[in-house]
């Protein structure tokens, strides 16, 4: 299972040095990366301290100032209550789904190149694309286009800014989205692209049905009166999801391998939830967990996992069954009995964990990157049928290197070449994950369905 987390000043002594003058000027006169210390959320420093900037490009017609508004910082820009001209804004959102041909592009570059420059240490950059029109191939080429430019932004903007790509054609249905990505919440998220499902609203799913149209009457607590279930949650990551889930309002179901049940319970009882020793793996893991929860369950995270590195060449079958079993038959296993028994209530989540492993391919993961493949085709697969017959959404995180007691035992090139070879140049750590999971896991987030979202700082390696 996923190991404990490590303090992240002690797991990144390059990170802590770089934040010294000796350190900045070392590493500028040499070349060497220069990560900066991420801003990510606190009770203490909830939202960034800055404005944010709305901008557009081509025609649009989606009346985005109300969500906006609602992100918690000063707005600025043709809707908002001053110009485009703040200094030093928090954030930048372009609008960009009414571009529509290779001309409007260059309102893109117009748009931004003046205020890139000026955007905070850790600020966010979001722009707004359009479904791609199967019809209109111009209209689908240049909003391809924009995946690239948010791509390459990404990787030259520096500071700890992140840049991401939502599609959309209903500001409403985007809004946890929005709220996710302009917040410290999405620290170790960029370079992505984001399908928000048309016309989709926030606040047509979400059980216990206490929300309204524009999503959670408390959005500090959008899981008040709901259950969630993480596997593999006595340590390391999962732990890291229940409580992010628990300190957004829900009782949390603590599952983990008999093994760790003393771990599992010290979790549970430390977030007022339950603790549940079983094997994902037995073939009657799906009905044990159903008769646990007699009441239903909402939000359903598959986090469980374990890696048996080898390259193919010496690894024996055992230990590629053992991953493939783990990884992803037991996630196969279990989703479809719960699903079948109606344990998942509608307005149901589940998000489940793959991998850059399973994206971009790791030697010596042969076994892993293929269960967490799986877990990417699971996802799309299921999505569209599990929001039809159930009222569920399936959705993946895919983490890059987090900084764990597993990855601090790597070799040290290795483990340094993990953490620089991404647009932040540091690890993540499993808070980035678990922010990542309860945006997911939202009861307002039921526009976001069959997405496959990287919290890896934007990679290097892979898509």
């Amino acid at each position: 299972m996923c190991a404990e987390p490590v303090g992240e000043n002690m797991a990144d002594r390059y990170l802590s040095f770089t934040a010294t003058a000796p350190g900045r000027f070392l590493t500028r006169r040499l070349g060497l990366p220069q990560p900066a210390a991420l801003q990510r959320w606190s009770a203490e420093r909830p939202s960034f301290t800055g404005s944010l900037i709305h901008l557009t490009a081509g025609r649009s017609t989606l009346g985005l100032a109300p969500v906006l508004a609602r992100a918690g910082l000063p707005l600025h820009g043709p809707e908002g209550t001053g110009g485009n001209d703040a200094p030093d804004p928090a954030a930048v959102v372009l609008d960009a789904t009414g571009v529509r041909d290779v001309d409007a592009l260059a309102e893109v570059h117009a748009a931004l190149h003046p205020v890139v420059r000026s955007v905070a240490a850790s600020g966010r950059i979001v722009v707004l694309g359009a479904p791609l029109d199967p019809h209109d191939h111009c209209q689908a080429a240049v909003q391809q286009a924009l995946e690239g430019f948010v791509r390459s932004l990404g990787k030259e903007i520096g500071r700890g800014r992140t840049v991401n790509l939502v599609r959309l054609t209903d500001a409403r249905a985007a809004e946890s989205t929005l709220r996710f990505l302009l917040s410290p919440k999405s620290a170790y998220v960029s370079g992505q692209v984001i399908g928000v499902t048309a016309g989709g609203s926030p606040g047509a799913l979400g059980a216990p049905g206490s929300d309204g149209p524009d999503g959670p009457d408390d959005w500090s607590l959008p899981l008040a009166g709901r259950t969630a279930l993480v596997t593999g949650g006595a340590r390391g990551i999962g732990a890291a999801v229940a409580e992010r889930l628990a300190g957004d309002g829900a009782r949390v179901v603590v599952l983990d391998v008999p093994q760790a049940e003393e771990d599992a319970r010290r979790v549970a009882e430390r977030l007022g939830g339950t603790a549940l020793a079983l094997d994902v793996t037995a073939a009657d893991a799906g009905e044990r967990i159903a008769a646990e929860l007699p009441g239903g369950l909402d939000v359903l995270i598959h986090n469980a996992g374990i890696t048996r590195d080898r390259r193919l060449v010496n690894m024996p079958a055992e230990r590629w069954s053992s991953v493939l079993d783990v990884n992803l038959a037991s996630v196969l296993r279990t989703t479809d009995a719960l699903l079948a028994k109606g344990v998942l209530r509608p307005g149901g989540r589940i998000v489940a964990t793959a991998s850059i492993a399973g994206l971009a391919g790791n030697a010596g993961q042969t076994n892993y990157g293929a269960s967490k493949a799986g877990i990417a085709g699971l996802v799309r697969t299921l999505a569209p049928h599990a929001l039809a017959e159930h009222k569920v959404t399936v959705n993946a995180v895919a983490p890059g290197f987090i900084e764990t007691k597993m990855t601090a035992a790597v070799p040290l090139f290795i483990r340094e070449a993990g953490r620089r070879m991404n647009s932040l140049a540091q690890g993540g750590l499993p808070v980035d994950v678990a922010e990542t999971t309860a945006w997911l896991a939202h009861p307002a987030s039921g526009a976001v369905n069959g997405q496959v979202v990287r919290v890896c700082g934007q990679s290097l390696l892979g898509a």
